[in-house]
């Protein structure tokens, strides 16, 4: 008799180790009773962070105007909100027609997959990078190709290395910034760079900016579509971390330049928006709200805020901690601590993760679930109070005194 495969082959090479084997460990543990603390996922409710006030008023004010499929782009009101927005950043020459709300970055991040990636189609993306991307292009049934970021140059890109990288195959390049899980904010002079490149080759800027409200110490985000306004560049952002609304899945796309390519890519985006229906209607109808809010992200960040203490707190202990190193973030959620592996005896970083788990009650994420390929760098979210994060910073210290060789 015939044996049938019940799962697709395309999901073999799909992971998230941000909920993987380990994470589901970590739900074991909860379940026999033991307190863990999760660092692996920049969810912020989980933490204690609330709703901003003026976004809990529109929603009671108008939840029954979210109860039936709207327009398969989005609301009206809430693409021109997207529109004002990102054009105030210096996106250029945006419409409404060019704009996508959608479920989360994660799913504008597939639909964009879907709609460009034929089999065997390259998307480059960066190293480390964040894993919804590289599985959003293998379910398209394409092929990541991963450029190197740079610890000692601040986790920058190698730019030679992203030219050694593109193919005739080459239909995109990934752009992170803040990056996810470095937390870095990317020079300007870097994003020129590879929009040379883009321009040069002839293909299309990805550009995920979904923490571009998120950095720190007065540093300013420009759009890469500011930067480089004669390419072809799709914007994508959302309003899960600047206003803590993770759960409400609330993303966009924005799609600029004015080409052939771009024509049809917003096309396809039509044919999936349709088949999807529409995304979360009662979510966009806080979207000009959001956007007009933004002294809760503000506090968030500002030298006072939870959001700064937060990450203060979170390198003030790592560089206290012999053995441990980290380039400071400039934004998002993350830092990205480095383990020096001379002094301890560190050759597997899920097996590191998974020890300090079960010794520590910490549960974090090993450096390869971000494609890493050395074994010693591991990704924290920094969202817990800052006396409990710091703790937690203490605690990772004190396991890796135990690993000494």
């Amino acid at each position: 008799m015939k044996k049938f495969n019940y799962m697709a082959d395309r999901l073999e090479n799909i992971h998230s180790d941000i909920r993987g084997p380990i994470f589901f460990r970590a739900l074991e543990m909860e379940a026999e009773g033991q307190k863990v603390l999760k660092l692996n996922t920049g969810n912020p409710a989980t933490f204690g962070f609330k709703m901003p006030e003026s976004i809990k008023n529109q929603i009671i004010n108008n939840v029954e105007k979210g109860l039936g499929y709207c327009d398969l782009r989005g609301m009206p009101i809430a693409k021109q909100a997207i529109v004002e927005y990102e054009t105030s950043k210096g996106v250029p020459g945006l419409t409404p027609d060019d704009v996508f709300i959608t479920n989360g970055v994660s799913e504008a991040a597939s639909m964009l997959t879907q709609a460009l990636v034929s089999d065997g189609d390259e998307v480059l993306m960066p190293s480390p990078y964040y894993s919804l991307w590289s599985n959003s292009v293998i379910a398209a049934g394409g092929k990541p190709v991963f450029y190197n970021c740079v610890e000692e140059l601040n986790w920058s890109p190698d730019i030679e290395d992203i030219k050694s990288k593109i193919s005739k195959r080459t239909k995109a390049i990934v752009v992170i910034n803040p990056n996810n899980p470095t937390g870095v904010l990317y020079p300007d002079s870097v994003l020129l760079e590879i929009a040379e490149i883009a321009r040069q080759n002839n293909i299309i800027v990805f550009s995920d900016e979904i923490y571009d409200r998120l950095v720190f110490d007065g540093k300013v985000h420009n759009s890469f579509a500011k930067l480089a306004p004669d390419l072809d560049i799709v914007t994508l952002n959302g309003l899960s971390k600047s206003h803590c609304l993770c759960g409400l899945r609330c993303g966009w796309i924005c799609l600029s330049g004015k080409s052939a390519k771009m024509e049809e890519l917003n096309k396809a985006l039509v044919v999936l928006a349709s088949v999807r229906l529409c995304s979360n209607a009662l979510m966009q109808l806080i979207i000009p709200t959001a956007l007009k809010d933004t002294d809760y992200t503000n506090e968030m960040i500002g030298e006072t805020g939870r959001l700064y203490l937060q990450r203060k707190a979170c390198i003030e202990a790592i560089n206290e901690i012999d053995g441990l190193s980290v380039v400071p973030n400039d934004g998002a959620f993350y830092i990205f601590p480095k383990i020096d592996t001379e002094r301890f005896n560190v050759t597997d970083d899920k097996a590191f993760v998974r020890g300090l788990l079960e010794a520590k009650k910490i549960l974090v994420v090993a450096g390869s679930g971000f494609g890493y390929t050395k074994p010693d760098h591991f990704r924290v979210v920094m969202l817990p109070e800052h006396q409990t994060l710091k703790n937690a910073m203490y605690e990772i210290g004190d396991y890796l005194q135990t690993l000494k060789k």
